[in-house]
């Protein structure tokens, strides 16, 4: 469902010049499994979601979702995929009802359909109470089910989670836990990134080891402790990376 073929994103900066964030990195995540990027703050991870849903260009490589290229087709790749991270970016003044409709239009769903995909979503999310409730007057956790909804109002095949539980309290962190859970369940391609060890244990079938726009590691979670001797993966990650 998502294969990367050395991946690279390369940025100009005034101060440090030529800065490689993401630095010729591959690997597949499948139907029905739970891909983890596991690494710290700058790791790249991000940047490489970011290629992935077609926001960034690669510099170099490919990237295939669903058998199109990133590149070539962006627009057929932004109807396969849903993306979520933890800044929900909700418009404050539309209800969360008119929030999903509006995304809903944009990914050129009927209004029946649209309907029909919102009393589901809204059920399973348990959304009812609020839905017509502007959004600047929602909390924290009622928000990020609003973006729940929003990502997902055209069941796409491919879910991407760029650290969604980022800031969140941990009601709100549990609610796209199960969520992210529940893809995998449906059968979809599930990509998460992450630098909470803790998280990556609990959720992921597979991670891969990210460090410095590098993949220096990947497999099961089982795999990457019995490789490097440790009982979790705090320790196995220092130890394939060094300190």
């Amino acid at each position: 469902m998502i294969q990367a073929k050395d991946l690279s994103k390369t940025f100009k900066d005034k101060k440090r010049g030529t800065v490689k964030a993401v630095d010729g990195i591959s690997f597949e995540c499948k139907a029905g499994e739970i891909f983890g990027l596991l690494g710290p703050n700058g790791a790249g991870k991000t940047t490489t979601l970011r290629m992935l849903s077609t926001s960034l260009k690669p510099t170099s490589g490919t990237a295939m979702i669903n058998g199109v290229d990133v590149a070539e087709e962006p627009e057929k790749v932004r109807g396969q995929i849903g993306f979520l991270s933890g800044n929900t970016g909700l418009y404050g003044r539309l209800t969360a009802r008119e929030m999903v409709t509006y995304f809903g239009k944009l990914y050129g769903m009927s209004a029946s359909d649209i309907k029909l995909r919102i009393d589901k979503l809204f059920s399973m999310l348990d959304m009812q109470e609020f839905a017509d409730g502007r959004n600047e007057k929602l909390s924290s956790g009622m928000k990020q089910k609003v973006s729940i909804a929003r990502s997902v109002i055209h069941d796409p095949p491919i879910m991407v989670f760029d650290e969604p539980t980022t800031g969140l309290d941990v009601m709100s962190s549990r609610t796209i836990v199960q969520f992210i859970r529940k893809c995998r369940d449906d059968g979809k391609c599930v990509i998460f990134s992450t630098h909470i060890m803790s998280e990556a244990t609990r959720l992921c079938d597979r991670i891969a080891i990210i460090h410095k726009g590098k993949i220096f590691a990947d497999g099961a979670v089982d795999e990457i402790l019995s490789r490097t001797g440790v009982d979790n993966l705090e320790d196995a990650f220092i130890k394939i990376v060094g300190e």
